[in-house]
């Protein structure tokens, strides 16, 4: 029988971004944006996540609007707003949030961001019953997406979110740039990156021409220490300028001689509402202690939002529409409290639909960077590891200057 209207004719979604950005999150509103679209939903933006279904609501309509979705960041703004009770905001906002989602009469909503973002949407999925869809983002890739690697004839429970790849094109180049540095002035350059618990963004440093490297899953204890500092010194001696690169996660546990005790460095102890503090600071404490107990010229240098900033990368922008038509085949089904997810790491090519599924929203979690991608005794990542970043960016860019010169002796 011919179909007069389609599918969800009359029905409203509306998108909300939350959390951190990402260069992939204006690619997602988008894609989905343009899915629910064809089966006949009106759909409307929410601004500055939560917090634009609070008070009296902040929400714009994205139906036959133009998007940009090359273009990085979110057009719908973000904030770290927890609609439930937190330690720094003891009142609910559930209520107020019901109230607005029944103002606007918006019958599904899609929650795009992190463990925090979805973790909100599941709740309220769970307990209001509202239909939600989650929409994995982060560019610390830590995100349990139960995303296989296939390595080998192994399997490797791996992660693959959107606005990873694009962060960790920016990690390599900004890496590469860096390393020319390093070798005119025959430095170690500490370079930090954003990883709050996972090492996942801190090895893509590697495709740049890191060599060494700290990530938050294995602590740097006193005993450590000495072993990473002998490494440092033996692999600056090898190197044929005299230079090194080693990338450290923010969230690196670092053994502090004064206090007597394995802790991360905070750049501010106050707490968001999700309870999380900020980091920041590590490289400068370990560029410091190189130069003191190595005497080898060290300096630090932090990405800090360069990995967040920027255009969607190629990977991403494909990822984003796999990811986009799974949501528009649990709308179909009206398959709620899911977040669609790649089954497996694959190359550009086979980002398609058939390789995707969509997991429960409670099962999320995050997922540190497994043990077998870190050589835990080297401190370094392994060709498994490589073979991982491989698929998303196909080859190592950094360049090499490739002569050398005859020695003039009077």
């Amino acid at each position: 029988m011919k179909q007069k209207h389609k599918l969800f004719k009359g029905k409203t979604l509306a998108i909300l971004t939350g959390g951190g950005d990402t260069p992939a999150i204006n690619s997602s509103i988008e894609t989905i944006r343009n899915r629910a679209s064809l089966l006949g939903f009106k759909v409307y933006g929410i601004r500055y996540g939560w917090k634009g279904l609070i008070g009296e609501g902040d929400v714009v309509d994205l139906t036959n609007q133009p998007y940009n979705g090359w273009y990085g960041g979110t057009a719908l703004r973000s904030s770290r707003t927890n609609p439930f009770p937190s330690g720094k905001n003891p009142e609910s906002r559930v209520p107020q949030v019901l109230k607005n989602l029944d103002r606007y009469k918006i019958d599904v909503l899609v929650t795009i961001g992190g463990d925090d973002t979805n973790g909100a949407a599941r709740r309220l999925y769970e307990t209001e019953g509202i239909p939600v869809i989650g929409f994995p983002k982060t560019i610390d890739n830590d995100l349990r997406t139960r995303t296989m690697h296939h390595y080998n004839g192994k399997e490797i429970e791996a992660v693959l979110c959107p606005g990873f790849p694009s962060a960790a094109k920016a990690i390599t180049e900004y890496t590469a740039n860096l390393k020319t540095t390093a070798e005119s002035h025959s430095r170690i350059i500490v370079l930090e990156v954003m990883g709050r618990d996972a090492g996942w963004l801190t090895g893509t440093a590697l495709f740049g021409g890191a060599q060494l490297g700290l990530v938050p899953e294995f602590e740097m204890t006193k005993e450590r220490k000495e072993v990473f500092f002998e490494k440092v010194k033996e692999s600056y001696l090898n190197s044929p300028k005299k230079s090194l690169i080693i990338p450290v996660s923010e969230g690196v546990r670092w053994y502090d001689d004064q206090k007597g005790k394995v802790d991360v460095v905070y750049a501010s102890s106050e707490l968001d509402e999700y309870g999380h503090p900020r980091f920041g600071g590590i490289s400068g404490i370990i560029a410091s202690e190189i130069s003191r107990r190595l005497k080898i010229e060290a300096r630090a240098q932090i990405t800090g939002y360069y990995a967040r900033s920027g255009s969607c990368r190629r990977y991403d922008r494909r990822l984003t529409s796999t990811l986009a038509d799974k949501v528009a085949d649990l709308l179909i089904r009206e398959e709620f409290g899911q977040m669609p997810v790649l089954n497996k790491v694959v190359p550009y090519q086979e980002l398609e639909e058939f390789n995707a599924s969509s997991i429960d929203m409670g099962q999320i979690g995050n997922k540190p960077l497994p043990e077998e991608y870190y050589d835990i005794d080297n401190f370094s990542f392994d060709e498994s590891y490589i073979d991982f970043l491989s698929k998303i960016m196909k080859y190592m860019r950094f360049e090499d200057f490739e002569y050398d010169f005859p020695v003039v002796i009077p």
